[in-house]
């Protein structure tokens, strides 16, 4: 028996599980659903999301809709009458009709290990709380936020280097396997749910420009995790001169000990020493206000810090 799909996603890291699903001869997509095209980048040229251009690309039934709760997004999604409704990294919880139209029921693909991490940023809190292990898990919608009965998880380690983009690609890729197995399980009885233990739960919320911020006063390691949780998207930001400077890759250098948090030690080839809470970070590679992304050493050089200049 072929399964037929309706998939709900927005991001690059939707991708793999969409060609995952595509790519299963017991498993049918029978549509997409994913947010209309809107401005990015240098000069606002409007792009379609990610998803959009795997579903041409795949050749699948497309709505660009924003959300399907009402409109083209709930029309498309009740005339395709699908078996199971699959969302990855969506931003929607569904409600209702949506959550009930499908035999199979609608089932998510979450990067964490639930209940730890639930919400909208799971990959980027783990790197910044300092885990050494996250995973992806499956499991069945329900009106909350991210709080249904797991189906199916596998662990994987968060490596000394891991940015965001890295950790969540590869999760991205183990979490597709792991949802295609799922699905193909559902015809003969699914798998067994678990409920969540919600006294174990921890949220992580989605992280907003104001709190994309360098705190100084924090210590070179944690202001480092945070710099890694937020590289390369969005970025975590400090203030130079006024203006938002944004921090894309750094390491913890205790050398930088004297000043205030926030004060520019030194400079060299390895790039810019800034003093932290007990110690110092020293930024790698930066990208200043309007400019794209290159070393510390040479932000440096066309900077010309003056003496005792400070960040944030």
């Amino acid at each position: 028996m072929t399964v037929r799909i309706a998939f709900l996603g927005n991001d690059p890291w939707s991708v793999p599980a969409l060609d995952a699903i595509a790519g299963e001869p017991d498993l049918a997509v029978v549509l997409v659903v994913t947010n209309p095209p809107k401005a990015a980048g240098r000069g606002d040229t409007v792009r379609p999301t990610a998803v959009a251009e795997a579903a041409r690309r795949l050749g699948v039934p497309l709505v660009e809709a924003a959300g399907v709760r009402v409109g083209p997004g709930a029309e498309g999604l009740a005339a395709a009458k699908p078996d199971a409704i699959v969302v990855v990294a969506y931003g929607e919880i569904l409600r209702g009709e949506a959550l009930t139209m499908a035999t199979y029921g609608a089932v998510n693909l979450h990067f964490s290990l639930l209940p730890r991490w639930r919400g909208a940023s799971p990959v980027q809190h783990a790197i910044a709380a300092g885990d050494a292990i996250t995973g992806v898990t499956v499991m069945r919608m329900d009106t909350g936020l991210d709080t249904g009965p797991i189906l199916a998880q596998l662990e994987e380690q968060i490596r000394p280097d891991d940015t965001a983009g890295s950790l969540g690609t590869r999760l991205a890729h183990i979490g597709a396997l792991l949802l295609v197995g799922v699905l193909r399980m559902s015809p003969d009885g699914g798998v067994p749910p678990r409920p969540q233990d919600d006294r174990a739960a921890t949220v992580a919320p989605r992280i907003g420009p104001e709190e994309r911020a360098i705190d100084w006063e924090g210590s070179p390691e944690a202001i480092v995790r945070w710099v890694r949780a937020l590289s390369p998207r969005p970025g975590a930001t400090t203030l130079f001169r006024g203006q938002a400077l944004k921090v894309l890759a750094a390491a913890v250098d205790h050398q930088g000990s004297a000043g205030s948090p926030g004060t520019i030690v030194e400079t060299d080839d390895r790039g810019v020493l800034v003093r932290a809470a007990g110690g110092g970070v020293r930024l790698v590679e930066v990208a200043p206000a309007g400019r794209k992304r290159m070393s510390g050493a040479a932000w440096a050089r066309g900077a010309r810090f003056a003496s005792d200049e400070r960040l944030g």
